[in-house]
């Protein structure tokens, strides 16, 4: 394994030309290029205001809603696109990788790496809404860089992961689909959880998953430091933070003993 991470560092220039050939084909062919890294959660703020407030008429008098629609969506955002990503790294590059030896395990983590990019014009949209209503972060906004470091960290150990159960079976791909869905929909990303759970409505097996799930927790620490000025979860985000450095250097020891496996399901 120590020799695999020495490799992977000595190949860290072919990880920076992943990354930006990786932002550069993102919007290649589109008119607008790289405007829709600010345009694309602007509109999904618009239309699920339009779902929520205008169609179903629910309304949120204690919060601003577009703001807690907006965080919750660019987080999400984040999560969505790594996953998408990540899991076709290796299947996009299989050309390269059978024709040049070097560590597959770059892959998922450049795919992965190019997102948090597009993730930073996310932010720049949440700037845009919390000036707009008037929200000025408190000191909490310091638990800023470490949210983002540990959702990082997150999405490279399930890039990982993915990147190389996709290779044997392709089937995952389409499988993720429906589990993002199932998550996006069972996380207070357009709703707000607390709210839903004191209604009763929801089944008491069914409340963990609302409150505890990963995707919920990220989620409610942004909202937590931007918008209510409160300190995050830093006891789910620190179990999180550790589940994913024990999955990725699992799976970096097992990309290590392994790679030639991949080489042959190519």
């Amino acid at each position: 394994m120590k020799n695999y991470m020495q490799e992977m560092l000595k190949r860290k220039d072919l990880l920076f030309y992943l990354v930006k050939s990786g932002l550069k084909a993102e919007h290649r062919n589109s008119y607008l290029g790289y405007f829709w890294w600010l345009l694309d959660p602007l509109l999904n703020v618009l239309v699920y205001y339009f779902l929520v407030v205008i169609v179903l008429g629910r309304t949120h008098d204690e919060f601003s809603y577009p703001l807690f629609l907006v965080i919750g969506l660019v987080a999400w955002r984040w999560i969505s696109t790594s996953i998408n990503s990540s899991s076709k790294s290796i299947l996009r590059y299989s050309s390269i990788i059978n024709q040049v030896s070097l560590p597959k395990a770059l892959f998922p983590l450049s795919f992965t790496l190019t997102q948090l990019f597009n993730f930073a014009f996310g932010l720049i949209v949440i700037a845009l809404f919390l000036a707009i209503y008037g929200v000025v972060p408190t000191w909490h906004i310091a638990y800023l860089p470490l949210i983002i470091f540990i959702q990082l960290t997150v999405h490279l150990a399930l890039g990982l992961v993915l990147g190389f159960i996709t290779i044997f079976v392709r089937d995952i791909e389409n499988l993720m689909t429906y589990i993002t869905r199932i998550f996006f929909y069972a996380s207070p990303i357009i709703w707000e959880g607390g709210r839903l759970i004191r209604s009763g409505k929801v089944p008491d097996w069914l409340v963990p998953l609302i409150e505890y799930n990963p995707v919920a927790i990220i989620v409610t620490a942004y909202r937590d430091i931007l918008m209510f000025h409160q300190t995050p979860n830093l006891i789910g985000l620190g179990i999180l933070f550790l589940i994913a450095i024990i999955i990725g250097t699992f799976m970096i020891y097992y990309y290590s003993k392994n790679e030639h496996k991949i080489i042959k399901a190519l």
